[in-house]
């Protein structure tokens, strides 16, 4: 049956999904999504690089959209309701971030590894593509850039 389906497990375990002005912690996510019948936990981290199209980063700044909260919780109930899985954690962070600083945290428990593997990246992709909360790139010859602005 693969990662899809919701037979076979119960209910499914949201334990995280918040927008953040604060760091995040992948091993509190990590910790979040531990279940006794879960074979495999996976945590994607986001993480501020220092480039971008070969420019120089030297900082980040995300704004969020006053739903985005609410959409996040909408998104992680709706990759609950369509995979086979325990536990879900997601977290996206707000304001002035330096390189090195995690933007993104997503953890997930599930029986199998490959379908863990499998959740998180959809979880991740869902979120990238449909969170409204918006970069502003400060690069080091002063200039900066919005990404993923509408």
């Amino acid at each position: 049956m693969g990662a899809r389906g919701r037979r076979g497990w119960c209910s499914v375990i949201i334990a995280i999904a918040e927008v953040s002005g604060e760091p995040l912690s992948a091993a509190q996510h990590l910790t979040a999504v531990e279940r006794p019948g879960s074979g495999a936990c996976v945590v994607f981290t986001g993480e501020v690089r220092d480039h971008d199209h070969g420019r120089e980063v030297v900082e980040l700044e995300y704004v969020g959209h006053p739903s985005a909260a609410m959409l996040l919780r909408e998104i992680v109930e709706e990759v609950a309701a369509e995979y086979r899985v325990g536990a879900l954690a997601v977290s996206h962070r707000v304001g002035e971030l330096k390189i090195g600083d995690v933007a993104l945290v997503a953890a997930v428990s599930t029986a199998h590894r490959a379908d863990a593997f499998e959740i998180c990246r959809v979880l991740v992709e869902r979120v990238k593509q449909r969170l409204p909360i918006w970069k502003r790139q400060l690069f080091a010859d002063g200039a900066h850039e919005w990404v993923n602005c509408p």
